[in-house]
């Protein structure tokens, strides 16, 4: 199958990725932190190594990296474990339901006041943000890239533009990850992050980074290996935010995958962004095509076909042609209300740089096909 849905998952992995959660599983089942013999040490080595890598890449602490099963997760923890009763919160239309569902959750409960923004002819993402800011506003949230069209935001000017104003801003980085520069500066404060998508990593594991003028409330309460007489929750991280086992195969594949990714951002940034200006470019000269992203760095592309849903393409280019896309919504309900397409959704490409040239043309092939049939 060609496989053209890694922003769903990511669907090629380095072989040192998958070959050290395998030795993982087969050789090193012991709990991490939690024994003082030679099987859990290296289990504790490993996760350290993890800790290490994002630290580095991320400017932070490696006490500041947590790991969580997901980057929902690692979402649900900044936002929850930062709530401000009576605050405000400023969001975007082209989230993520990981970052919506939460703060309306808030919202809905009396918690929060919330506002969502979005771009127009004549205001730009910071702008809007600028309009909503109040006296209350204590937390900005944003996505990194779009996991519809790719879309980019300015994160770092966002961020800079919140800096002094004490304002804390969390990055939804789960299509980001690998593909844009992100760190802890310029005014973020936290970094979320998915482990299976551009991270290289398998499934299980996602990553909440924060910088040390962030706090951050557990979630979870429970074993951390540590204070284990008293019944309150350690107050230091990262065992404030990691209570229960790791899921140490997943924390070991990041940690290679991981420092994978970040060693060739630049390149692989340059090839998504060429291959998907290359399909774009292709479609729209296709009449009953309607391409709803420009190129970006995480080879993401968007688009509808006149005279079918988002499923049927999908459909039809899955069992006649054997190529994996995503259809309908993506989770980004109020992005596809701005588009105007929630009723068919859209098809989403979603490249990896291991998708070559041949990959990009039998796609090209099959779906121009479709529309003359």
């Amino acid at each position: 199958m060609i496989y053209l849905d890694n922003a769903a998952t990511g669907g090629f992995k380095p072989n040192e990725s998958l070959e050290y959660a395998e030795t993982v599983m087969r050789h090193l089942s012991a709990n991490p932190g939690r024994s003082g013999h030679r099987l859990s040490l290296a289990g504790e080595r490993i996760v350290y190594s993890a800790r290490e890598t994002f630290a580095k890449e991320l400017n932070c602490t490696e006490e500041r990296v947590i790991f969580t099963k997901n980057c929902t997760e690692a979402l649900n923890l900044a936002i929850f474990g930062t709530v401000k009763r009576g605050g405000h919160v400023i969001t975007t239309a082209y989230e993520h339901n990981s970052v919506l569902r939460p703060l309306h959750f808030l919202k809905e409960n009396g918690v929060i006041s919330l506002d969502i923004v979005e771009e127009s002819a004549d205001k730009d993402i910071l702008s809007a943000i600028k309009e909503k800011i109040t006296d209350k506003t204590y937390l900005v949230v944003t996505t990194a890239v779009s996991n519809v069209t790719g879309k980019t935001l300015p994160v770092k000017k966002i961020g800079e533009f919140l800096q002094p104003l004490n304002v804390k801003y969390l990055v939804d980085g789960a299509q980001g990850g690998g593909h844009v520069k992100l760190s802890l500066s310029n005014g973020i404060n936290m970094l979320a992050f998915a482990g299976h998508k551009g991270l290289c990593g398998i499934m299980g594991s996602g990553v909440l980074s924060f910088d040390e003028k962030t706090e951050v409330s557990p979630l979870l309460f429970g074993g951390t290996g540590t204070n284990s007489f008293s019944l309150k929750q350690p107050e230091e991280y990262p065992e404030r935010l990691e209570s229960g086992t790791l899921n140490l195969p997943a924390i070991a594949s990041l940690s290679v995958g991981a420092k994978y990714a970040f060693s060739h951002i630049a390149e692989f940034s340059e090839y998504l962004n060429g291959a998907s200006a290359k399909i774009i470019d292709e479609l729209k000269n296709e009449k009953a095509f309607k391409v709803y992203s420009e190129p970006n760095p995480a080879g993401i592309v968007a688009f509808s076909v006149d005279g079918f849903s988002s499923f049927e393409i999908a459909d039809i280019l899955n069992e006649k042609y054997d190529i994996a896309v995503r259809a309908g919504l993506h989770c980004a309900p109020l992005y596809h209300r701005l588009l105007n397409t929630t009723e068919g959704g859209l098809v989403r490409v979603s490249l990896a740089v291991q998708n070559g040239r041949r990959d990009i043309e039998t796609f090209l092939s099959a779906v121009k096909s479709i529309k003359r049939r």
